[in-house]
């Protein structure tokens, strides 16, 4: 049995990942304040430490509990909106928050780091699909914050000084079951469903030609066990992603139809592009298929799941 310290696990792609770990007979302990994720999401085979990334004090006391084989770094805030309307804790939870995981894997001699980066440190693309070897210039200042801390992460694995082998993965739009239906700023599939649930209008921002990469998160937990385990991958950057682009208009129709209405009966909205919004997004995820990853779920599979999901969860 392997030990593993997963922070931010009690969240929406944490606590997937906490789940196939402990699905697996790993040994798991999570690290979360409950800020955004939920005690409900954390299994009862994994320990919850209640603790912040950003304050070092609390963080060491989930380091005390286990000699972990390896540390998923997935913490962190993630809203372009908010990282404009407050910086400070932007930089404080991702920044801040990812450096003291680093201080603490390397006082307590954790030989393996797997930390989660962001496709938005590629700012506008100049290719789609963009591969990681494209320019980084974030446009956002969440952006500029997961770059920093994806830096310091490589920084940290490079060290001659210390054993501590690195991976980040530089995730496109991950979807699925746990998203938050009530944050009006953070995931704009969770949002649209939300506003479906609740009633309110869809508000599509732009001329909705603007692309994501959805990607289901089932198919990102792969990605992350399978880079966890490989050797190979260690030192690398990886993209993941489904490799498809998806207009948002194309996706407000699609939540549409799986609530079983449409923009004639439900009302649609548009606005002014959001600051820091990207008009194309899409992941050249060839690097990651080299591994043997795919990704195994469909969009209209994982749409059909997360939308049965949503209903299901708003009862």
């Amino acid at each position: 049995m392997s030990s593993y310290l997963v922070t931010g696990g009690a969240g929406f792609i944490g606590s997937h990942l906490v789940d196939a770990l402990v699905g697996r007979g790993d040994d798991v302990v999570v690290v979360d304040d409950l800020s955004n994720g939920s005690r409900e999401h954390v299994p009862a085979e994994a320990e919850l430490v209640e603790a912040d990334v950003a304050d070092a004090p609390s963080l060491e006391q989930a380091f005390q509990r286990r000699r972990f084989e390896a540390v998923l770094n997935v913490a962190g805030q993630a809203s372009i909106a908010q990282s404009f309307a407050h910086p400070e804790r932007d930089l404080r939870t991702n920044v801040t928050g990812t450096l003291n995981v680093i201080t603490a894997c390397i006082e307590h001699r954790v030989p393996r780091l797997v930390h989660a980066s962001s496709m938005t440190v590629y700012g506008e693309p100049e290719a789609v699909p963009t591969p990681e070897t494209a320019p980084c210039r974030p446009v956002s200042y969440y952006g500029v914050t997961k770059y920093a801390a994806e830096r310091y992460v490589h920084v940290a694995g490079a060290r001659t000084d210390v054993d501590l082998a690195v991976t980040s993965l530089r995730m496109f739009n991950v979807y699925g079951e746990r998203q938050r239906l009530d944050n009006p700023y953070q995931g704009v599939l969770a949002i649209f469903m939300g506003n479906l649930l609740r009633g309110d209008p869809i508000t599509i921002h732009s001329d909705g030609r603007q692309t994501r990469d959805f990607v289901y998160v089932a198919d990102v937990v792969d990605a992350w066990l399978r880079l966890l385990d490989d050797r190979g991958s260690r030192s690398r950057v990886y993209n993941v992603g489904s490799g498809r682009e998806t207009p948002i208009a194309e996706l407000a129709d699609a939540v549409l139809a799986g609530f079983g209405v449409s923009a004639d009966t439900h009302q649609v909205e548009r606005a002014p592009a959001q600051q820091g919004d990207l008009r194309r997004s899409g992941a050249d995820v060839s690097a990651l298929k080299s591994t043997g990853w795919r990704a195994r779920t469909s969009f209209e599979d994982g749409m059909r799941r997360t939308i049965a999901w949503a209903r299901a969860a708003s009862r």
